[in-house]
């Protein structure tokens, strides 16, 4: 039996929190797709630690840990984050288990990557640089390395071809820059990954679904950065909807039961693209800086909302979603107004489905109106102690989706989170 944990609006939901929390119920977590542009926080003994990588189970050392074959692995960071987890006392090596099929982020990946984004000037999509997209295209393009390759005596030759391939490219973008460094402590990262556990990932876990264990399907980003049902072209280059497990993973759609959806009380995005709920002004100011909004992978500060439920209808309705977590709820307790955004104007005609393409419309949120707690609910323990504003809020959003909000986390503790 499987289960999802995914995003559903513009990526940095606090899915970390959430994986660690529900992980101690399951058997193996599994990331399925996204690189390192992903990044998932924890808190452990007040100690901040971020994941780019490697499962939010890892922290439990009974838990299986697979990087998914959806997954495009840069090695160098990688390698930064085994040592930071065994900063923690966690033997990486006993429970963190490797698909062989998973693509490489190679150094000129990053390097086509940052020249990409150069070139176009004030239309650039907001990469993290990290090389995901160019690894992916070389993906589908059936021109990249995977790592199982690591294993072949060849492997450095076959690197060379493929940097030659690029080199070609990077010499049309006039790229200039000295990448030899990055080359250095990619192979370095390579002699790293060769003492991991590198397995047939989909032999794997169909496995241990079929020996009775439970798996918990972590995703990357949010649905709305899906590369194909997102804000196109302001997208990530991987499917972050529960469809992608299935491909990001290697098991059929049947061995899936629950779809966890994510979800901030308000809203956020990272980069360029559209926001139809953007706040550009104290409350946006202050939900960036209460909820501490900057990026755990950039440190960019994010572009700060209201919570759009048109998206989230959106998002519940293409992933299947079955329960949902609410993250954040804390960070409204001191404001007197809340909005909720529950239908767009575009053209002048009102509706409350996402359309075509986003950037190229203008977009008016509708809002209704609510009355906020006023009090502090990072204490909280149980749904009955939740002031009935804040029953409110969530019962609306609740009817608005047809899915019931079933967790709120209530701060940024492991335990901090009120089953509803």
């Amino acid at each position: 039996m499987v289960d999802v944990i995914l995003g559903m609006q513009w990526g940095d939901e606090g899915k970390g929190k959430i994986v660690d929390y529900f992980a101690k119920d399951y058997d193996v977590v599994a990331r399925f797709q996204g690189g390192p542009n992903a990044g998932h926080t924890l808190y452990l003994n007040d100690k901040k630690v971020v994941l780019h990588q490697i499962p939010s189970g890892i922290f439990h050392e009974d838990k299986i840990n697979l990087i998914g074959n959806g997954v495009v692995l840069d090695v160098v960071t990688l390698k930064k984050e085994c040592e930071a987890v065994a900063s923690f006392g966690v033997d990486f090596r006993k429970n963190l288990f490797i698909s062989e099929r998973t693509h490489l982020i190679l150094p000129t990946h990053r390097a086509l990557d940052k020249a990409s984004e150069l070139s176009k000037g004030q239309d650039k999509i907001g990469s993290t640089l990290k090389g995901i997209g160019p690894a992916y295209m070389d993906k589908t393009g059936r021109n990249g390395l995977r790592v199982g390759d690591i294993l072949d005596k060849n492997f450095t030759t076959n690197y060379i071809k493929i940097r030659m391939k690029h080199q070609r490219l990077l010499d049309n973008f006039n790229f200039q820059e000295d990448i030899s460094a990055w080359e250095e402590e990619f192979f370095q990262g390579i002699e790293f990954l060769r003492s991991l556990k590198i397995v047939n990932g989909e032999y794997f876990i169909n496995e241990k679904i079929n020996n009775g264990m439970r798996v918990l399907a972590e995703g990357a980003q949010g649905s709305m950065l899906d590369v194909d049902f997102g804000t196109f072209p302001f997208v990530t280059s991987s499917n972050t909807i529960s469809a992608g497990v299935c491909s990001g993973l290697g098991i059929a759609p049947q061995k899936i039961k629950e779809i966890i959806g994510i979800t901030k009380a308000y809203c956020t995005r990272v980069g360029s693209g559209p926001f139809p709920t953007e706040l550009l002004d104290e409350t946006g100011d202050f939900l960036r800086n209460a909820g501490n909004e900057f990026g755990s992978t950039t440190g960019r500060p994010r572009r700060c909302g209201w919570i759009d439920l048109v998206a989230l209808h959106f998002a519940c309705m293409i992933n299947g979603v079955t329960k949902i977590v609410m993250t954040k709820a804390d960070i409204l307790d001191s404001l007197q107004e809340l909005k909720v955004c529950d239908s767009y104007t575009i053209n002048g005609k009102e509706t409350k489905h996402i359309p075509f393409q986003m950037n190229k419309m203008d977009i008016v949120p509708h809002y209704s109106s609510f009355k906020g707690w006023g009090s502090d609910i990072s204490k909280l323990t149980t749904s009955s102690q939740m002031p009935e504003e804040m029953k409110n809020y969530i019962a609306y959003i609740n009817k608005y989706l047809g899915v019931t909000v079933n967790y709120i986390s209530n701060g940024p503790g492991r335990e901090q989170i009120i089953s509803v």
